[in-house]
């Protein structure tokens, strides 16, 4: 007789449903797992007969046959572990069929019975409520990350022997209420912690109220870091819709820390050296890359230029779109990746260069030929280019109150409250208008229109650049709480195209 369990697959952060059949017939002892098994779930047989003979549960001494359904769906993981031991031993505990498809289940099995926490258990919770299925059976240290975002029966189990009394209708298990979302944490950095660097601040201020990318360029010592750091810090709190995309993410990527929901807009440093399959996700199954990772937060790239050609380069889809499109043979896998960008650079190889305090040792041509590692159409991208300069030693001694991040971020509230209210659902930032929606809400008095065809014309500027510079004016407008734009918000805005004019 064949037994069913239902479990889940990820394809991309999304759950699809698999079908655990087993097949227990007469003939030698064998233990055949089909259905397009990655290597994880081939070496599952082994923890599933130590698990099921250490739980003291029958395990049939007969030809044992798998098969994960769909069978052209490739199936990666450890969590069919619990899944197949539950089919396998169905039959000789007289588990009702009936109430064994009633739930969805998942978790990894250790030898002794125990079960451990498996991947993507948020996104199979909504498959379980999309199946309109009875619950969802999970690891105890999955059930956290589930209760907060949805209302559906979870019923949190330790061990295999629990799982197998409770199906048999032998034991209740009290099912997790759906939970409010906990008090969010505060960031221990602020604003009021970088000395001077006002217009850096003032930069990265316009930045956070549009979605604007940046780009610093400064020396190293500059604060570039320290800046990037604490951009979080006066941005606006997630919504739970933010929260819930980002926590997905997270879920299926099995980052999720002491199983709680993302809260706090994301901050990813990776290293320079980083791989273009680690930033922009992929693999045989693809997973989720840094780009992704940083998705409704902040993607920091230090040494900017210092990156792979390929890397940098795989960043224009998601840096126009939100989005990034992995495909592979078999399958084509779309991840959300709207992030902030923030990169920092120095100025040459060297990092002095236009530095008072430290002579450049740099030519001309190494300088040339560092700042053409960043390509054109990346540098279109990025809507903010700013210097930012070395401190002087004299300025930390001195004695001022800067403004803290609480304070800034007030006025960027205010910004995006009236974005929201512009824009309406469809879309909140100055950064992401249409060209029709540019035309619409960046009118520019004749005073403005000559300023920004005389830049045009004397730095070549494209046409992308052209309409980065008028939603720029737009969020600088709407910083001044102004309607109309007005020749000093072009103005400010041309000038935080400084890479566009040329330093040497």
């Amino acid at each position: 007789m064949v037994y069913k369990s239902l479990t889940y697959t990820l394809i991309g952060i999304d759950a699809y449903l698999v079908e655990v059949e087993s097949d227990i017939s007469v003939g030698l002892p064998a233990f055949n797992i089909v259905g397009l098994p990655e290597s994880t779930v081939k070496e599952s047989k082994e923890r599933i007969r130590s698990a099921i003979k250490n739980s003291r549960l029958p395990f049939p001494e007969h030809r044992i046959t798998i098969n994960l359904a769909p069978a052209d769906l490739r199936k990666e993981g450890t969590s069919f572990d619990l899944p197949i031991a539950i089919s396998i031993i169905s039959s000789a505990l007289n588990i009702s069929k009936e109430r064994l498809n009633k739930f969805l289940i998942a978790g990894e099995l250790s030898l002794n019975g125990e079960i451990r926490r498996a991947k993507g258990a948020l996104s199979s919770a909504f498959l379980t409520k999309k199946l309109n299925l009875d619950g969802i059976i999970l690891p105890e240290e999955n059930v956290f990350e589930v209760s907060y975002f949805t209302d559906i029966p979870i019923y949190p189990v330790k061990h295999l022997l629990e799982v197998a009394q409770f199906l048999k209708g032998e034991i209740e298990i009290n099912r997790v209420e759906k939970r409010d979302i906990p008090v969010k944490d505060f960031s221990s950095l602020d604003f009021s912690e970088v000395v001077g660097q006002t217009y850096a601040k003032r930069a990265l201020e316009i930045s956070a109220a549009g979605k604007h990318n940046v780009l610093m360029v400064g020396p190293p010592g500059s604060g570039k870091t320290m800046l990037a750091m604490r951009i979080p810090t006066i941005l606006p709190p997630m919504t739970i819709e933010e929260s819930l995309e980002t926590t997905m993410i997270y879920s299926s990527a099995g980052l999720l820390e002491d199983d709680k929901p993302i809260l706090i807009r994301p901050f990813r440093t990776p290293h320079h050296t980083a791989s273009e399959v680690a930033i922009v996700g992929g693999g045989t199954n693809p997973k989720p890359g840094e780009i992704s990772l940083a998705h409704n937060g902040v993607l920091f790239l230090d040494e900017f230029p210092e990156f792979k050609r390929p890397v940098i380069e795989a960043l224009r889809q998601p840096l126009e779109e939100g989005k990034i499109t992995v495909s592979r043979a078999t399958l084509s896998v779309q991840f959300p990746a709207d992030f902030l960008l923030v990169s920092a650079m120095n100025p040459c190889p060297c990092g002095h260069y236009g530095d008072e305090s430290k002579p450049c040792n740099c030519s001309y041509s190494q300088i040339l030929k560092y700042r053409k590692k960043l390509s054109g159409p990346i540098l279109d991208r990025i809507d903010i280019h700013i210097e930012v300069p070395r401190i002087p030693v004299s300025d930390f001694r001195k004695v001022s109150q800067e403004e803290s991040s609480e304070k800034i971020k007030e006025r960027v509230m205010k910004a995006r409250d009236m974005q929201r209210i512009r824009f309406g659902k469809d879309n909140f930032f100055n950064s992401r208008m249409s060209n029709s929606q540019v035309k619409k809400y960046c009118q520019l008095d004749q005073l403005s229109i000559d300023l920004l065809e005389k830049a045009v014309e004397k730095y070549k500027y494209s046409a992308r650049t052209y309409n980065k510079i008028l939603k720029l004016s737009r969020t600088i407008a709407d910083l001044d709480c102004s309607e109309k734009i007005e020749s000093r918000h072009v103005a400010e805005a041309i000038h935080l195209r400084g890479m566009d004019r040329e330093f040497i």
